[in-house]
C-alpha cells in the first residue's frame, strides 16, 4: 500500500492536515528549542572535538522537523491507527522531551537514555513505515543519521564530564 498520488488530493482536507502536521511539529520543536537554549551550564561542559557550533542546530532541526512532519502526515493519510503512526507519536514525544531533560534539567545520562530510545523508535518507524510507504521511511533516514550523531555527542559529553 502507498499514499495516493498528489492528483488524488483534490479537496483541501489532505493539504490542511499536512499544514497542521508541519505547523505543530515545527512550532512545538521551535518553542521547546527557544525555551531550552544552551546556557552557562552547557558552555562549561567539556565537549569532544567533533562538537558542532551552536548555530548549526537550528537549521538542521528545522529541516528535520519538516521531514518528520511530512513522513507522519503520509503515514497518517494511509492508516492513522497503524503501528508506524503510533511509533511516530512516540518518537515525537521523546524528541520534544530530550532538550528540556538535557538543557533545563541538566541530566546528561537520563537524556542519553531518552536519545537511545528515540534512536530505537526511529529504526522501528523506518521498518514499519516501509511496508506502508517507502517515502516516509526514507524521510526518516537523515533524522536517524542526525540522532546517531547526537547520541554519540551526548555519550561523549557524558563520559568527559
Amino acid at each position: 500500500m502507498s499514499i495516493a498520488s498528489l492528483a488524488d488530493y483534490k479537496t483541501p482536507q489532505p493539504w490542511l492536515i499536512l499544514a497542521a502536521f508541519i505547523v505543530v511539529v515545527v512550532a512545538v520543536g521551535g518553542l521547546i528549542g527557544t525555551q531550552s537554549i544552551p546556557g552557562t551550564w552547557y558552555e562549561g561542559l567539556t565537549k569532544p572535538p567533533f562538537n558542532p557550533p551552536n548555530w548549526i542546530f537550528g537549521p538542521v532541526w528545522f529541516t528535520l522537523y519538516v521531514m518528520i512532519a511530512v513522513a507522519g502526515w503520509r503515514i497518517f493519510m494511509i492508516d492513522r491507527n497503524s503501528t508506524a503512526m503510533k511509533i511516530w507519536y512516540g518518537q515525537m514525544a521523546l524528541n520534544w522531551a530530550w532538550s528540556p531533560i538535557w538543557f533545563k534539567l541538566q541530566l546528561i545520562w537520563p537524556a542519553f537514555v531518552v536519545i537511545v530510545a528515540i534512536w530505537l523508535l526511529l529504526i522501528a518507524f523506518i521498518v514499519t513505515a516501509r511496508r506502508l510507504d517507502k517515502t516516509s521511511a526514507w524521510l526518516f533516514v537523515p533524522y536517524l543519521a542526525w540522532v546517531s550523531f547526537a547520541s554519540l555527542l551526548n555519550l561523549s559529553i557524558g563520559i568527559l564530564n
